[in-house]
């Protein structure tokens, strides 16, 4: 099991996926920003439960240490500097417990690292914050993939959350309004091929916006979400 090395007045959780508009439950604070060493990537074939069956995951998102991701043929040989998400700081009277429930969601190839976070308002210090990492030999990592393959994969995927090209679109529309500079190459690339897939009346993405991201977040205030937190380790 990972050390945990966070204060527990301050114990701060990083999202990258899902995460960013489905927030975890028992926070304080959101802070939009970003990560850097990370490379984020649809390499994960973990969505077994919500976004696809165990006979046909789905895919969501994992992060790849740069040094490791410049050592592949990935077909998108250019990306990012930063990694943009939110972070989020636990309640101080709940930090044990929701340190308990992530250790439980250690499994499947996840590990628990810490980096630090650059809030997109550079008045505000950086913080040290935890995230799942999708390591290269679990069994759910894939590797490189051919963009218009995987885009086709993603529209074909569905599971008892809904489709999984929503997750895709969600992802793209939440990542465009953490800050300037906030979108992510290889997402909007699959976000295009999948809208060419869909057709024109496929509807585009998600409007993921302050609101939608609000009216979830008094949802798992309320304990309306507990028992489906979707892919809550990304």
């Amino acid at each position: 099991m990972a050390e945990r090395r966070q204060d527990a007045e301050e114990f701060w959780l990083f999202g990258y996926g899902s995460l960013i508009w489905k927030p975890p439950p028992h926070y304080d604070r959101r802070i939009s920003g970003f990560i850097e060493g990370y490379v984020r990537r649809f390499w994960q074939a973990r969505s077994e439960d919500h976004r696809g069956t165990p006979e046909a995951p789905g895919r969501v998102v994992t992060l790849i240490e740069r040094s490791f991701w410049e050592s592949l043929e990935d077909p998108h040989a250019s990306t990012e500097a930063r990694v943009w998400g939110a972070a989020y700081r636990i309640e101080a009277s709940k930090v044990a417990e929701v340190q308990d429930y992530l250790d439980i969601r250690e499994v499947n190839g996840y590990s628990i690292q810490y980096t630090p976070f650059h809030p997109a308002n550079r008045a505000l210090p950086s913080i040290q914050c935890l995230v799942y990492i999708g390591l290269p030999d679990n069994p759910q990592f894939l590797g490189r993939q051919d963009p218009q393959a995987l885009a086709e994969h993603i529209c074909r995927s569905k599971g008892p959350s809904g489709e999984n090209v929503e997750y895709l679109f969600m992802l793209e529309q939440a990542l465009r309004e953490l800050g300037e500079g906030s979108g992510d190459g290889h997402v909007q690339d699959l976000a295009d091929r999948a809208r060419k897939i869909k057709g024109p009346m496929s509807g585009g993405s998600r409007d993921v916006t302050e609101d939608a991201v609000g009216a979830e977040t008094e949802r798992v205030r309320s304990g309306e979400t507990a028992g489906r937190q979707e892919e809550v380790i990304d």
